[in-house]
């Protein structure tokens, strides 16, 4: 058989994504005309503005870490490069929920403790109230653990995508005069784009997924919501049924956008 042209169009008709819509459909007419699956879905979609929401918010602070400590390794310093270098591969090799486990149970607890300590005087000057671990949102605990975990593979992305970008292009920017600041962001951000997209939206996406790790900690996000539920019926079939179709419901349809996304940059990029 031969091989399939690298040269093939990008602009293939998307059978796969028919064949999605038509399960998609199918189970959207499953919930509309079954009592029980109405039920478990209006339960379970309760979840979804949790769930974006810390998707949200956890992968822009990522992506703004992991510029950072993408900076720093690409910089000058070798003890900036030697700490993002440390924190990059030590975060890597940590599993995400033990991070989570670790942020909520161990990080929170200190912060707190630290927190008191330092504002000690102004307690005892009735100016504040001690804080207590249970002050410390659930939630923002599951956020900047998202954050501190994505941030490393992010700073990859950003460094690789950085890295990408002829030297010959920044040269001629230093040559021109531009400082730094315009060198990145008019001549080194607008070409390392293209590289760094495809994987920051792989990223996002995952994190979509990652998200439902929250509910460990009893955020009421979508997995939780499906939890409680199936915990009190009984119905697990019904209900992961409904959960695993309203995540399909995002991560398909961000993956729609962000591939239009990529071939809009790249249709741009080559004009």
């Amino acid at each position: 058989m031969p091989l399939a042209s690298k040269n093939r169009s990008s602009d293939d008709f998307p059978w796969w994504l028919v064949a999605a819509g038509v399960l998609a459909a199918a189970v959207a007419l499953l919930i509309a005309v079954s009592g029980l699956y109405t039920q478990v879905f209006s339960v379970i979609v309760k979840g979804v503005g949790i769930t974006v929401f810390v998707t949200l918010v956890s992968f822009a602070l990522a992506s703004a870490l992991g510029l950072l400590l993408a900076l720093m390794a690409l910089s000058g310093s070798i003890a900036l490069r030697q700490i993002a270098r440390f924190y990059i591969e030590i975060v890597r090799g940590v599993p995400m929920l033990v991070l989570l486990f670790y942020v909520a149970f161990v990080g929170a607890p200190a912060f707190v403790a630290i927190w008191n300590m330092v504002t000690q005087p102004l307690q005892d000057a009735g100016l504040m109230q001690p804080l207590q671990v249970r002050d410390v949102s659930l939630m923002w605990r599951a956020i900047i653990a998202l954050t501190i975990g994505y941030s490393a593979f992010i700073a990859e992305v950003f460094r690789a995508g950085i890295q990408s970008v002829d030297e010959g292009q920044v040269e001629a920017a230093e040559a021109l005069g531009l400082t730094p600041f315009q060198r990145f962001r008019l001549v080194i951000m607008p070409q390392a784009i293209r590289t760094i997209l495809p994987p920051l939206g792989n990223d996002f996406v995952a994190m979509v997924k990652d998200s439902s790790l929250v509910s460990v900690l009893g955020v009421a996000d979508i997995t939780q919501m499906g939890k409680i539920y199936a915990s009190g019926s009984f119905r697990f079939f019904e209900t992961y049924s409904i959960v695993a179709y309203v995540y399909l419901l995002l991560t398909v349809s961000l993956s729609i956008v962000l591939r239009r996304l990529e071939k809009r940059l790249r249709e741009t990029t080559e004009r």
